[in-house]
């Protein structure tokens, strides 16, 4: 006979399969059900540990009753039955069957511990994986109004993630964990005309070149101009002429011009005019450098939470090293654009007298006659 598709029971099996930590919250509960005076030992785990509202229930309920004596335990339900209840009253579809259930998923109730401890490194994952969406979200939002302070603040809050899963799991030594694939450079045309603006008034203005020191030939999104910009940098820091010409020469010497290039039609824009701040587009080069990182970032520390194969240690060790360079750009954007210190008033303090010397040994010369 031609099988009838039953709706109910191939929805059941299009179900994605529960995560590994399901199994070892059910041993956990399981075990304390079992022997419910091992609940006391648990002190580090917090009901949002869980994975699902059943299992986060019944742990509250658990934690709410006075464990039984273990005699009185061992020959009736009663205290089974009051878990039942008091988890019911949290969420709906909770059976006695599914409490014996539990109790036959633990292999050991005195390893009550060690699944307490998988289940806050497995919620520890799940809370780095939301702060990591949260900031590469943020830095895409070009909604916000305050779009760099907002993404800041975001990656602040991951930090503060981060520190907290280092000081609740202690370093071990271990391998470094494996880095996600770099995503690839998407070419920006409005970034590249920006980049070209700012290469152009630079060169205008050679001086502001030395006060733009927060700017990196990392920030740039096109290579060329990437290494455009380094010119600029050396020839300003070694205060050599800067014109053009000047400019094309220096990027000559950097192998920017291949065998056959036109000097002025690779890099004709450089003497077009520009009128205006070079600081200007510098910090919206920085900007866009800033929160292109922080999603950047994001999606790196997401990638590093979706390996199973990564440990809390290694979790905690690739997400610093991602906010490391995050730091970076974070520190010269708040150089461009905090305002320089007002130079302080000199106070007119009395310079203290000389110290008394030792006495002369020969007489002072005579002063001479005025004629």
């Amino acid at each position: 006979m031609p099988h009838t598709p039953d709706p109910i029971e191939d929805g059941l099996d299009s179900l994605p399969p529960p995560p590994p930590v399901f199994h070892v919250e059910q041993a956990l509960l399981g075990a304390i059900l079992l022997e419910p005076h091992r609940a006391a030992g648990l002190t580090r785990i917090t009901i949002e540990a869980f994975s699902t509202a059943a299992h986060a229930a019944l742990f509250a309920a658990i934690r709410s009753l006075p464990a039984p004596e273990p005699a009185e335990h061992a020959k009736t339900t009663t205290w089974l039955n009051q878990v039942l209840t008091a988890a019911g009253e949290q969420t709906r579809g909770l059976t006695t069957t599914y409490l014996h259930h539990l109790i036959q998923c633990c292999p050991e109730p005195r390893h009550a511990p060690a699944y307490a401890r998988i289940i806050e490194a497995e919620h520890a994952r799940r809370l780095l994986r939301d702060a990591a969406q949260r900031l590469l979200h943020t830095a895409l939002d070009t909604t916000l109004p305050q779009r760099v302070a907002t993404t800041l603040a975001e990656a602040t809050t991951l930090t503060t993630v981060v520190d907290d899963i280092a000081n609740r799991f202690p370093p071990h030594p271990g391998s470094l964990p494996r880095t996600p694939a770099t995503p690839a450079v998407v070419h920006d045309e409005e970034a590249s005309g920006d980049e070209e603006v700012l290469l152009a008034s630079a060169t205008a203005r050679p001086a502001s070149v030395e006060r733009m020191r927060w700017l990196t030939p990392a920030d740039f999104t096109h290579p060329l101009h990437a290494m455009l910009w380094r010119c600029l940098s050396t020839m300003a820091r070694r205060g050599a002429s800067i014109d053009p010409v000047t400019v094309r020469w220096e990027a000559q010497h950097h192998g920017l011009l291949t065998h056959g290039s036109e000097p002025a039609g690779l890099l004709g824009f450089l003497g077009e005019p520009a009128g205006c701040d070079p600081e200007y587009w510098g910090e919206r080069i920085l900007r866009r450098s800033l929160l292109t990182t922080a999603h950047h970032t994001g999606r790196h520390i997401e990638a590093l939470t979706h390996d199973p194969a990564t440990t809390t240690y290694q979790l905690v060790v690739g997400s610093r090293r991602a906010l490391a360079g995050l730091n970076t750009v974070r520190t010269r954007w708040h150089l461009a654009t905090t305002p320089p210190p007002a130079n302080a008033r000199v106070s007119n303090r009395i310079s203290a007298p000389p110290r008394a010397g030792p006495p002369p040994t020969t007489a002072p010369p005579a002063a001479r006659s005025a004629r």
